[in-house]
């Protein structure tokens, strides 16, 4: 499938379920105390490294971008669905939200203190994938963390019904935290931190906490 293809699938399914998605997604960080616990400590390496701005790349509904701002962080979400920015802006009014791709990362280069990426690189494609990570280093400061979570598994699953029980048509792409530490140590970004958990979240995921190299 080209890019053109399975980026318009994902942005017309998130469209279609945008509404839906934030009801159910609306209060799992209160059920995920690990979860917190990593956004908290981001949030602190942030002010370390600048405060200012951060970008929470593919932020759906925007409700880590709001965990965010509660924490102090001067985050700001973009993402692919027009439909789920709407959402976004309406659920947190007077918070920054764009539509953008991280394919095409539209933020200057060296200007965030962080970025984070919260499941939302489930949906790159493998051959994709570097190429967003690449866009990531170049929007960070040198030092700056990024904060990473996804899927565990070796597998790729067609998602074609989903929250609300309406049709979509998005792979969720499944990685090996292994696979993602090499892909980020090639793309000039140190390892820190990582874990793997259960949680509402996922039912098996992965965090890994890095920094952009000099």
């Amino acid at each position: 499938m080209t890019s053109e293809g399975w980026l318009a699938d994902t942005r017309v399914s998130y469209d279609t379920v945008a509404a839906d998605y934030a009801d159910q997604v609306r209060d799992l960080l209160h059920r995920t105390p690990y979860e917190r616990a990593v956004l908290a400590l981001f949030a602190d390496l942030v002010a370390a490294a600048g405060g200012r701005p951060v970008a929470d790349v593919g932020c759906g509904s925007g409700r880590v971008t709001a965990h965010l701002r509660r924490l102090g962080v001067d985050a700001f979400g973009t993402d692919l669905s027009p439909m789920m920015i709407a959402v976004a802006r309406r659920d947190h009014p007077g918070l920054r939200f764009e539509v953008g791709s991280m394919t095409d990362l539209d933020i200057p280069d060296a200007s965030l203190a962080g970025l984070v990426a919260w499941y939302s690189l489930i949906h790159i494609p493998d051959g994709e994938l570097d190429a967003v990570l690449h866009h990531f280093r170049r929007a960070l400061r040198p030092g700056a963390p990024l904060l990473l979570s996804f899927h565990v598994g070796d597998e790729v699953r067609l998602k074609s019904q989903g929250y609300g029980g309406h049709p979509m048509k998005v792979h969720v792409h499944l990685r090996r935290p292994g696979d993602l530490i090499t892909r980020l140590g090639a793309t000039g970004f140190a390892i820190e931190a990582q874990m793997t958990l259960s949680s509402a979240e996922s039912r098996e995921g992965a965090i890994l906490l890095a920094r952009r190299t000099p």
